[in-house]
């Protein structure tokens, strides 16, 4: 699913020029990579989709019949999901939650909440305490755990492991559960513990992080003498933009997991993978705008730019592209086209960092024609600067093999 599947290539050479630039989604493809994730892994492994990669109600609904349910970090993001995929178990995450979206969550019936703080499990537990009376809530204290030296080395983005604002201090842990289990919040149920610690790894570093946060999990419920349901380990499997062939390997994790839940048959795993879920489903397409030479380079300016897809820009990475050759030129100027090798693609923003790729291979890369932009269905759209410039907003297709939907112009929010 790097190079543009058949159907997405149909329909980027089908769209209008105006209609670019556009986010094009195959959901077939989506729902066959969510199949293999999912046979991948054990049984007794809960897969949750981290919701914050990529909201967009198409991709919620395509997951559905391969997820155990979705995680939530925001009352927006609460509300969103629950419209989308009604009925679907949620786990509501993420520091700084407001009185109001724990609320908004004890409402609907949330199935569990990751508590980043002692002030936070006090806020709900009042909270639990008028708003649902006669039943408990899940609870599972998240905690910024110790791992072994090196081990987060190859990690991309850290959550844990070092001085940072998610969850607990492990030093804190001890209390916590005293208060979980002591009859001081009555209405609050300590079902396990959450620790996602780093983002970006590969499979044999994720079951080090993973095998650590289950035994320092199961020490603590020894240590306090208590029975813990299930750990989520997180997510962060990589996604590798420069090498997008190199995939994580899910098999090998599976396998993995398996051998760490066959050591402990009383506990439920759970993952929470994002990027690594739909990050292949999607594409960011437009069109060259234009062709030019500066100083001994040549730059490619597409339609649109990184206030669409804003991880190149703050990844520091280069977009990984397929350009589709457009023969027909309709207007009566001449038609630029690239000189060199190598060209780099940028947008059509007033900054120098509006670059999407760099020296890109693309001989003869002339004006109209189309640039497809793969890894873009997750961390894409959903968090770009969409308004600097007001350009007009990208269409959004859906294709899943059998019909099409497009919302032109809307997002996951419209």
């Amino acid at each position: 699913m790097t190079n543009p599947t058949a159907a997405v290539r149909d329909r980027v050479l089908s769209l209008p020029s105006g209609e670019l630039p556009a986010y094009v989604y195959d959901l077939a493809a989506l729902r066959d990579h969510a199949a293999h994730v999912r046979a991948a892994l054990p049984a007794s492994v809960e897969l949750y989709y981290a919701a914050k990669a990529n909201p967009e109600p198409e991709i919620l609904a395509a997951l559905g019949p391969y997820v155990d349910g979705y995680e939530v970090a925001s009352g927006g993001e609460l509300a969103h999901v629950a419209k989308a995929v009604p009925g679907r178990p949620l786990a509501f995450g993420g520091p700084g939650k407001t009185p109001a979206e724990i609320t908004a969550a004890l409402e609907r019936g949330v199935e569990r909440f990751h508590v980043e703080s002692e002030y936070e499990l006090r806020m709900l537990a009042e909270l639990a305490r008028q708003i649902t009376p006669d039943s408990r809530v899940a609870v599972l204290p998240r905690f910024n755990l110790p791992v072994a030296s090196g081990s987060l080395a190859a990690s991309s983005l850290a959550m844990g492991g070092r001085p940072t604002p998610f969850g607990l201090d492990p030093s804190e842990a001890d209390a916590v559960v005293r208060l979980l289990t002591d009859g001081t919040y009555p209405h609050l149920e300590l079902q396990g513990v959450h620790a996602h610690l780093a983002s970006g790894l590969r499979a044999p570093e994720q079951l080090v992080v993973a095998e650590s946060i289950v035994r320092w999990a199961v020490g603590l419920a020894e240590r306090h003498g208590v029975r813990l349901s299930e750990v989520n380990v997180g997510g962060g499997m990589t996604v590798d933009y420069a090498a997008p062939e190199d995939r994580f390997d899910w098999v090998a994790y599976g396998e993995g997991l398996g051998e760490l839940t066959s050591r402990y048959p009383d506990l439920t795993l759970r993952i929470e993978p994002g990027r690594a879920m739909t990050a292949y489903c999607g594409w960011y397409v437009t069109e060259v705008l234009d062709v030019k030479q500066s100083h001994g380079e040549e730059f490619a300016v597409v339609r649109g730019g990184t206030h669409h897809i804003r991880t190149p820009a703050t990844k520091g990475h280069d977009q990984p592209c397929t350009v589709l050759a457009v023969e027909d030129w309709p207007h009566p100027w001449p038609r630029p086209a690239a000189r060199r090798e190598l060209v780099t693609l940028t947008g059509q923003l007033c900054t120098p960092k509006d670059v999407l790729a760099r020296n890109v291979p693309t001989p003869g890369l002339r004006a109209g024609d189309r640039v497809a932009f793969s890894l873009a269905g997750a961390y894409a759209w959903n968090i770009s600067h969409h308004d600097f410039l007001m350009h007009p907003r990208p269409g959004f297709h859906f294709l899943d093999g059998v019909h099409a939907e497009s919302a032109a112009g809307e997002g996951a929010q419209g």
